[in-house]
């Protein structure tokens, strides 16, 4: 797949002047990200001062365990923000691939079949994310503002009121114990390896470069030879695998499932990659802000559940960071379009 999305002999000097306008922006980068530093250190004192066994291991083991599945999400959605898309059907896909898991296996499917069923789904979901947004050419939001509903109306159809049980206790145990030795979840295992493969395709292959180009201009990635289309198909089909692998890994620590697993997660996943500084106008971020801001999000949540403060108080905290990570990371990108477009009108 990279030798396909990888880009041919260069035709004009349009990655040059990427890669010039990313070593531009890398010391602001730097800055945001040691900004999220400061802030985990915050969120981290905050957290201790209210609660005494917030630094305790085990308290590290749930935030990880609570924040696993959302961070894995944040991967390819970091990528497909990086090209100046967006999705917002991940948390749907989540939903929709547990179903199916679920649905399969209380049919009498072996497990793992129905896990391998229920990423087959998440690749033909994504595909179809990617074509009507690469190929016929629809905004990204409509498309996944649709698919989202899509995803979780099937959902509803494959489960209804039932709740899925009695999935492999080999299995589920992922969600109730640490990785041994450990304090460490196995879905924050997973998401830290993930982070790791992430960070080197967009930071050090010719696929992330261009990734950049695409997201800093779109039609010059296009002249330069770069396959936009064919990329952001992809990008969107691994997008629909992760998230569904997600939901598989949701299923099993929660050792149910329902139609309903996941609804909402889709604006926390949104808010953790734009505050981590990636630029909701593309070609701008790193995977290391994202780490960083999953586990200030993690933190934070995990330092007011332990405070009784109510789900809804949360949610105004996310919806706070959420607008933050728009404004001020892209607020010089966002005053030199406007600059530009009051130029070219005069």
């Amino acid at each position: 797949m990279t030798s396909d999305m990888a880009t041919r002999p260069p035709v004009t000097n349009s990655h040059t002047a990427a890669e010039n306008s990313g070593r531009a922006l890398w010391h602001g980068l730097l800055r945001w990200e040691s900004v999220l530093v400061l802030v985990l250190i915050g969120v981290l004192i905050f957290g201790s001062s209210q609660t005494p066994n917030f630094l305790n291991p085990t308290n590290f083991f749930y935030t990880g365990l609570n924040m696993g599945e959302i961070a894995i999400m944040a991967l390819p959605l970091t990528l497909i923000i990086m090209t100046g898309e967006i999705d917002l059907s991940v948390a749907s896909m989540l939903g929709l691939s547990g179903a199916v898991m679920g649905q399969l296996f209380s049919t009498g499917w072996p497990i793992w079949l129905a896990i391998a069923a229920a990423l087959v789904v998440g690749a033909l979901g994504g595909a179809l994310n990617g074509v009507l947004i690469a190929k016929v050419g629809l905004p990204s939001i409509a498309v996944t503002i649709g698919t989202l509903t899509l995803y979780r109306g099937l959902a509803l159809i494959l489960l209804a009121p039932r709740t899925i049980t009695g999935f492999p206790a080999s299995l589920t145990k992922i969600g109730v114990v640490p990785i041994p030795g450990t304090q460490l979840a196995y879905s924050a295992a997973i998401f830290l390896v993930m982070a790791v493969v992430t960070g080197v395709v967009l930071h050090a292959t010719p696929l992330g470069r261009s990734l950049v180009a695409i997201g800093l201009q779109h039609e010059a990635a296009q002249f330069a030879g770069i396959r936009v289309n064919r990329i952001k198909i992809w990008l969107y089909v691994v997008s629909g695998v992760v998230c569904a692998f997600a939901g598989i890994l949701l299923t099993l620590k929660n050792s149910s499932v329902s139609y309903d697993a996941g609804t909402g997660l889709e604006l926390t996943v949104v808010a953790i990659v734009l505050f981590g500084g990636v630029s909701i106008f593309g070609g701008r971020g790193t995977i290391f802000g994202v780490v960083l801001s999953v586990a200030i999000v993690g933190s934070l949540q995990q330092a007011l559940t332990q405070m009784n403060v109510q789900p809804e108080v949360q949610n105004i905290v996310i919806g706070v960071l959420l607008l933050i990570s728009v404004v001020i990371p892209n607020s010089g990108e966002a005053i030199r379009r406007i600059r530009d477009g009051a130029r070219r009108r005069a």
